[in-house]
């Protein structure tokens, strides 16, 4: 269990999903996400989420993150935010949606 004060510590924010690239350097498949997060900033994220979603389906798409994680390096590449997900029967990653349009950077509670 943790407590309140422990989540508080999260800090989740709502962010647009503006450039997707392959990531073949990766050791399992996954896309190089640019993420505008609003008065945050633009951060980078590597997401193993090649299984459910084309490219040209994440571009523009709302999506849920964790964005003070330190930046993790996977290859040449530092993934500074978490986009959060829900696994499938199959161990593969679905996101977590927003339903209805918010700004950039709206904190989730």
């Amino acid at each position: 269990m943790i407590t309140w004060d422990d989540f508080t510590k999260i800090d989740i924010r709502s962010g647009t999903i503006i450039e997707v690239k392959d990531f073949p350097a990766a050791k399992k498949p996954a896309y190089q996400l640019t993420i505008d997060f609003g008065p945050l900033g633009i951060k980078q994220s590597s997401a193993q989420i090649t299984d459910h979603y084309t490219k040209e389906q994440l571009q523009g798409k709302q999506i849920v993150a964790i964005v003070n994680f330190q930046p993790k390096q996977i290859a040449t590449f530092f993934s500074e935010c978490l986009v959060l997900g829900v696994y499938d029967k199959n161990k593969q990653v679905i996101l977590l949606g927003i339903d209805k349009p918010v700004d950039n950077g709206q904190q989730a509670g």
